[in-house]
């Protein structure tokens, strides 16, 4: 029993000598965490500074996503003998010059997305990939400071498709007025005087007129996710059937020397491209009863930046 005692007083002073150190452990830690924060916070605030110096800024991220498969004999399915892939890629790139007096941002955006689906039993299907997402988007801004925030401003936007019908339709916007910059990362597009120039070959529904442009852009890195979002507007003055809006959002976490996951939505309402469409099985389509749906599509898959 004497023995069994001083095993129990053993093993107690054991924990409490353990329990002492792990909580002196933690006393000088603390201090240390502390001491890091407030280097985060100075370095965090150094690099502000350095975000806020004249000169150029450069970057680019975007997201590679894809599956393939094969079936042999797979008889649940209405295809039994098939192979099938998507594949799509994004690229969102910037370089913009920024200076006490002016700015000068320029950005460029590709989605691409081909899809197949091969069946092994039909000599006449297609072996090809076929585009599914096909978006190109070029713009140009050029701002002459009136102060900090407020800037007299000129728009160049350019938008089409360059797997199928290249410039059929393109799209070209060219307009002055204000631009608010009210930090690094957001900037926001307001032009009254706007020509929206619309460019199609043959006989088309679509048509060119003056309108307002408004556009909001925001590009932001926190630690390892980037992100950025573009809303392009047109409002025309002459209809409303020749306005339109595309509102894009990528987002991209690296994980390991920039390579890590991404994501991309886009968004879009245009009546006139939903009219062209409709047209081709339905000869009585018009503005007034064409059902202008949302136009969208997504991408996840491996990201990249650099």
């Amino acid at each position: 029993m004497k023995k069994l005692s001083i095993l129990f007083l053993i093993v107690f002073v054991s924990l409490s000598a353990n329990a002492q150190t792990a909580e002196e452990l933690k006393k000088e830690q603390a201090p240390k965490k502390a001491e890091i924060a407030k280097l985060q916070k100075e370095v965090k605030s150094l690099q502000a500074k350095i975000d806020a110096l004249p000169g150029w800024r450069k970057g680019a991220f975007g997201t590679i996503g894809g599956n393939l498969s094969g079936f042999n004999n797979w008889y649940s399915k209405s295809e039994p003998n098939s192979a099938s892939g998507n594949i799509g890629i994004t690229v969102n790139g910037f370089a913009n010059l920024v200076q006490d007096d002016f700015f000068w941002r320029n950005s460029a955006a590709v989605n691409l997305g081909w899809v197949k689906l091969d069946d092994k039993d039909d000599p006449t299907d297609s072996k090809d990939f076929d585009a599914a997402t096909d978006v190109f988007t070029i713009t140009s801004l050029y701002g002459q400071r009136l102060n900090s925030k407020w800037a007299v401003s000129g728009l160049g936007e350019y938008r089409t498709t360059i797997i199928d019908n290249f410039n059929n339709p393109g799209y070209l916007d060219l307009g002055v007025g204000f631009t608010w910059t009210p930090t690094s990362s957001l900037v926001v597009v307001l032009h009254p005087g706007n020509y929206n120039f619309v460019f199609s070959k043959d006989e088309s529904v679509f048509e060119s007129s003056l309108g307002a442009k408004i556009v909001a852009d925001y590009t932001k890195k926190y630690g390892k996710l980037s992100v950025k979002s573009n809303l392009s507007v047109f409002q025309s003055y002459e209809s409303s059937d020749l306005s339109n809006y595309t509102f894009t959002n990528s987002f991209g976490y690296s994980i390991w020397k920039g390579i890590g996951v991404g994501f991309e939505l886009g968004l879009r309402k245009n009546k006139q491209e939903a009219l062209e469409y409709a047209l081709e099985d339905n000869a009585a389509a018009t503005f007034d009863n064409v059902d202008n749906k949302l136009q969208s599509y997504w991408l996840f898959g491996l990201n990249y930046a650099f």
